[in-house]
């Protein structure tokens, strides 16, 4: 059974996704991460990578059938391209942190201190259980409402075409024009198997970090970084 205080946690949660679970549990085991059930004996729920499987899944389906409804005369590559832009590591992380979800997770000693909770791979998977913990509770009714309601804004840039651009050569572009300043990448963080490695990047303008990125390769980490980066200049340019 999950204690008062954890049940009075998840409301809580459910609250901010707007989502009332009928069963709170699926919810609290979304939120398991395995360092925790390595380390803990009585805890009588699994981890939240079978979620997390199914939320993937899920995820890719919901956000597929969307694009392929809303842009009928978009060519497959397109979509494929508008797709991996919600699909990706850093999409989902920055949707955990944005509800909040790092405090809830559930999570080893280890994690604990070398800050999991913050950790882009560790809120992306968690995000991803939670998909599957609302799909498996209210049906692909319930999770197609919740994934329309989360990716909102990304879904919105895709139909204003803003997520095709290659970030790096943009930020690149936009420091030449305004500064005589350099543009670096540093890999900060590399972690996993080498078949499913995770990686987070600085971008550092005239030696400042101005962006970080992750994502399952450097390039796909750099881009998110120049993103990032490129907000925070335009909105330095526009003061």
């Amino acid at each position: 059974m999950v204690d008062k205080r954890r049940m009075a946690s998840l409301i809580k949660l459910g609250s901010r996704l707007e989502v009332k679970f009928s069963k709170l549990e699926l919810l609290h085991q979304a939120l398991i991460h395995t360092s925790y059930m390595n380390e803990s004996k009585k805890c009588r729920y699994g981890d939240n990578e079978r979620l997390e499987f199914l939320g993937d899944a899920v995820l890719d389906v919901v956000i597929s059938e969307y694009l392929f409804r809303q842009f009928p005369s978009m060519p497959e590559g397109e979509l494929t391209k508008a797709r991996a832009t919600i699909v990706c590591e850093q999409t989902l992380a920055q949707q955990a942190a944005q509800v909040g979800l790092g405090e809830h997770l559930m999570l080893g000693r280890g994690e604990q201190t070398s800050g999991g909770r913050e950790r882009s791979s560790i809120l992306a998977d968690a995000f991803e259980a939670v998909i599957g913990a609302v799909y498996i509770d209210g049906g692909f009714s319930a999770v197609t409402e919740f994934i329309h309601r989360q990716f909102a804004c990304q879904l919105e840039e895709i139909g204003a075409g803003q997520y095709n651009h290659d970030f790096k050569t943009l930020l690149q572009e936009t420091v030449q024009r305004h500064t005589d300043g350099k543009v670096h990448y540093e890999v900060t963080a590399a972690q996993g198997p080498d078949h499913n490695k995770s990686f987070e990047v600085v971008v550092l303008v005239n030696g400042n970090p101005m962006g970080r990125g992750a994502g399952k390769t450097k390039k796909e980490a750099e881009q998110h970084a120049a993103k990032q980066a490129l907000g925070k200049l335009s909105h330095g340019l526009q003061n």
